[in-house]
């Protein structure tokens, strides 16, 4: 099969989390047969702060952890769409401008016989929901969002039985535990400061817990302002900026422990949506503690796979016990380790992915009979 999936970087990871479970997704595919083909917009936002920030060697890391993956670029929406013709299934992320889904959508509506999906992995059908109504998903035969809180979203607007609930994953290729156990100290986060839409949590279920438990932090990520270093540093926390998400199993093999601290959109609003970094720890095999969320849909098995605390005191009491309990952390480890591979990797999602295209042909190819 011909697969095309429009990105808004496959290349850069800097600020763009669906790069890591794409790379794994695109990845599978490949490996099973199918012909797949990646477009990106020339000067993606991504791209080009990565690239500002590390040059063209920051790449290095995604070129040899993924060689059997690329990327064409287009300038022009009109210029992009056109890549779809020709295609058994086109998928098109949120991530990209309006007038390309848009025309991509024409060309559909036109008599394109491509099967046509929207992924969302964002939080903006709730915080801006105006924005994402703009998109013209009329010609499209189908929405993939990574959470049922989000597709429940879709099905108010009107979606029906054609949004497909499909969560992000592991690339267990990549991220699995180290062959050689070193020597681990200390707790480790990577995530992007981003907007505020977690700093507080983050003082308070990151910062303070760590500093309260004396443990070393070490702090990996981008978009951290004056402000959020200062803030850091006052906690005693170490910053060490950004790294390529192919690097992140090696950081978290040298770390005792790690830390999940959702944004408020995904405790409040969109309930039941883990980030993508949760899946990836434990497919790394680290010890995770979570600020709280709700795992209304049952993904992970809470109180085995990773311990979930209800505040900041809580989290410095775990963090001690854990410092304190080898078993303790070894069968969180097992654990988790377990859930994952058998739940949540890419080949899981590439199966239901090719059940959901497989399903939504079905009336199609019934009625040219």
């Amino acid at each position: 099969m011909k697969i095309v999936y429009f990105t808004h970087s496959l290349r850069s990871c800097w600020n763009h989390g669906n790069a890591h479970f794409l790379r794994g997704v695109l990845s599978e595919l490949i490996e099973r047969g199918h012909d797949v083909h990646v477009y990106e917009p020339e000067c993606a936002w991504s791209l080009a702060n990565l690239l500002k920030d590390h040059g063209t060697a920051a790449l290095d890391a995604f070129r040899s952890a993924y060689p059997q993956l690329s990327s064409r670029t287009y300038c022009r929406p009109e210029e992009g769409a056109a890549h779809a013709m020709g295609a058994d299934l086109v998928i098109v992320h949120e991530w990209n401008d309006p007038e390309l889904v848009a025309a991509i959508g024409r060309l559909r509506a036109r008599g394109g016989s491509f099967l046509l999906l929207f992924h969302d992995t964002h939080h903006r059908a709730v915080s801006a929901p105006e924005e994402m109504k703009a998109y013209d998903l009329n010609a499209y035969d189908g929405v993939l969002a990574f959470g049922a809180t989000l597709a429940d979203v879709y099905e108010k607007w009107g979606w029906g039985e054609r949004v497909y609930v499909w969560h992000e994953a592991a690339d267990t290729r990549r991220f699995h535990p180290p062959a050689r156990e070193v020597e681990r100290n200390g707790i480790v986060w990577i995530g992007n400061w981003g907007d505020n839409e977690r700093s507080d949590e983050l003082a308070e279920f990151l910062l303070a817990p760590a500093r309260d438990a004396r443990l070393p932090l070490d702090v990996y990520g981008v978009r951290y302002p004056h402000d959020a270093r200062r803030a850091l540093n006052s906690f005693g926390a170490r910053y060490r900026g950004w790294v390529a998400n192919a690097a992140a199993p090696s950081v978290f093999a040298q770390h005792m422990a790690t830390v999940h601290v959702p944004r408020r959109f995904y405790t409040r609003r969109l309930p039941g949506i883990p980030t993508i970094r949760l899946f990836e720890a434990l497919a790394c095999g680290i010890p995770l503690v979570s600020a709280p969320w709700d795992d209304s849909e049952g993904l992970f098995r809470v109180g085995r796979d990773f311990l979930m605390v209800r505040d900041g005191a809580e989290m410095t009491r775990t963090l001690t016990a854990l410092e304190n309990d080898g078993e303790l952390r070894a069968s969180l480890v097992s654990s988790g380790l377990e859930t994952i591979r058998e739940r949540h990797t890419c080949a899981h999602r590439v199966d239901e992915l090719l059940s959901i295209a497989e399903r939504l042909r079905a009336p199609v190819l019934e009625s040219a009979a």
